[in-house]
């Protein structure tokens, strides 16, 4: 699977989810550190400078002046014009933190962020951000993004190497997130070659919890 539809992936539910939900909505915070943290897990380029508009407004990330800032870090010119660590990134001119890292921790403690700003992100399910970037794709009549979500598979979405047709059966979120896949059709959106496993794939596998997942009524 090409990176780039991760990263893709990734800028595109940031956005759905910026256009269907208010500035003062904490979830979207949490929601946002999941997305960045699912797209660490695979080899992404950094992205976040394609939405630091949204990531300020909603708090994810924050801006601090380079100068005023201790150890920086080197800028890189080849991920789009932003250098990062795990939680943070910078360009000419400031640093960005985001919620939750080293250095957002660091500038809590010294009494620069307050408020809100200072609480730390509260955990959430990849399943529960899948959700919701669903729900808001599906107002948009935004087909394609639901089904490149879905199409991850069991295992992605449910965080386990080992989801059973049982618990996921009885998962309120993924009954949800099923009945918004079965309503628009998803599963029949093309993709690319190879993203959603085909029924000869799932026959060769005979993995019960993947047929299950991808058989939606």
């Amino acid at each position: 699977m090409s990176e780039h539809l991760i990263e893709d992936l990734v800028e595109d539910s940031v956005r759905t989810l910026d256009r269907h939900h208010a500035e003062d909505d904490d979830r979207v915070r949490d929601w946002l550190v999941a997305l960045y943290a699912f797209q660490r897990t695979h080899d992404c380029s950094l992205t976040q400078g394609r939405v630091l508009d949204v990531l300020l407004r909603h708090r994810h990330s924050y801006r601090f002046p380079i100068a005023e800032i201790d150890d920086p870090g080197e800028d890189d010119p080849d991920d789009d014009d932003l250098d990062g660590l795990d939680d943070e990134y910078a360009d000419d001119d400031f640093v960005y933190p985001e919620a939750g890292g080293a250095r957002w921790r660091r500038l809590v403690d010294e009494g620069r962020l307050h408020g809100a700003d200072a609480a730390p992100p509260r955990p959430v399910r990849l399943l529960d951000v899948v959700l919701a970037v669903s729900e808001a794709a599906e107002r948009d009549g935004d087909r394609e993004l639901i089904a490149l979500w879905y199409a991850l598979g069991p295992t992605t979405i449910m965080e386990t190497l080992t989801p059973t047709v049982e618990e996921m059966d009885e998962s309120p979120a993924l009954r949800r997130l099923r009945e918004i896949v079965g309503r628009t059709g998803a599963l029949s959106v093309p993709l690319p070659d190879g993203y959603r496993p085909s029924d000869e794939d799932l026959a060769a596998w005979g993995e019960e919890a993947e047929v299950w997942w991808y058989r939606v009524t």
